[in-house]
């Protein structure tokens, strides 16, 4: 079989660079039209024309979004899934990407720099590590990190969402209510916090800084934080976690200690990912269309590379709550 041509060979029989093969194939300043041209006929000659990146030689596109995601988990999942809807009827293929290092601070930096120009036309960033990126094509954040940023941003009412869970938890009966924040840098998981903070306050209770946990939607960090807090002699009687994962490793927990759910814990996560409704007993939650969240960024996404401004750059989705089989009044 014959080998396909590389970049190397392209940047070796037009005498030049890979860099500036490369600036070619992106249409960059810093190459004299002359040197384009020629980079453009070896490619013809070698056949190069066929992969993704002479392609966008030619077009100066690639025809494809890229949604970055830490981790393929069932939040980012359900984003894909609605991007993927989104984009059906479109001219746009769908890259997901998630860089080997995910979990790093500042991930979404290397990826955006191999694939920008290059792979992807536009991308969208699910839950990112860092407020702004620089990049050459438009992009998008779901699930923004906190603080000003520039970037156009999608996320749901988790403030909102978080107030609706400990209020049903406090309309239960419950007033030692505990809470496993999930990751700090996150709007969402601030504004969850905030929520739980607030209807206790509405409530007239004092918040007991013993009943709050960080899990960072970290597994092994929820269990450390609902070990911790259930073998309190004053342990809670109701646990709100900031996500579905970490409210299903609480259940987990309380099992192991012998903690009935839902006679002696009730338990509520946020998000609905389908594995909520399925777990014994099904999980009470608060909804966020996950799946909206991902086809709104992608609406978001195609009317900035159409060169147009949007509408409104910050989209909000509304959260409601969904009782399940995790919570009932306190025993």
């Amino acid at each position: 079989m014959k080998r396909r041509p590389t970049i190397t060979d392209v940047a070796a029989a037009a005498g030049v660079s890979v860099a500036t093969v490369s600036k070619a194939v992106n249409g960059r300043y810093g190459v004299a039209s002359e040197t384009v041209d020629r980079v453009l006929a070896v490619v013809a000659e070698l056949g190069y024309e066929s992969s993704l990146i002479a392609s966008s030689m030619r077009s100066r596109t690639t025809g494809v979004i890229g949604v970055l995601v830490a981790d393929f988990e069932p939040f980012s999942a359900e984003i894909l899934k609605g991007v993927g809807e989104a984009l059906r009827d479109s001219r746009y293929d769908l890259l997901a990407y998630s860089g080997s290092h995910g979990a790093a601070e500042g991930w979404e930096r290397r990826s955006l720099s191999r694939l920008s120009g290059t792979l992807v036309d536009g991308a969208i960033m699910v839950t990112p590590t860092v407020v702004n990126v620089s990049t050459e094509v438009p992009l998008v954040a779901i699930d923004p990190h906190t603080g000003p940023a520039d970037l156009p941003t999608v996320e749901c009412d988790s403030y909102g969402g978080a107030l609706q869970a400990t209020r049903y938890l406090l309309e239960l009966g419950h007033t030692r209510i505990g809470f496993i924040a999930g990751r700090p840098d996150l709007r969402s998981s601030i504004a969850r916090d905030a929520g739980y903070r607030r209807a206790l306050t509405d409530a007239g209770l004092t918040l007991d800084p013993a009943l709050v946990g960080s899990g960072s939607y970290q597994p092994d960090a929820v269990r450390v934080a609902a070990v911790e807090m259930l073998r309190r002699g004053d342990r809670p009687t109701a646990i709100f976690a900031a996500n579905d994962i970490s409210a299903m490793e609480i259940v987990k927990v309380a099992a192991e200690l012998g903690i009935d759910v839902p006679r002696d814990l009730s338990v509520i996560g946020f998000d609905d990912i389908p594995e909520a409704s399925k777990t014994t007993p099904a999980l009470t939650t608060v909804r966020q269309p996950m799946q909206t969240l991902g086809a709104e960024a992608a609406r978001l996404l195609l009317t900035l590379m159409d060169g147009h401004a949007p509408a409104a750059t910050r989209v909000t989705l509304p959260t409601r709550l969904v009782p399940r089989a995790t919570t009932a009044p306190p025993a």
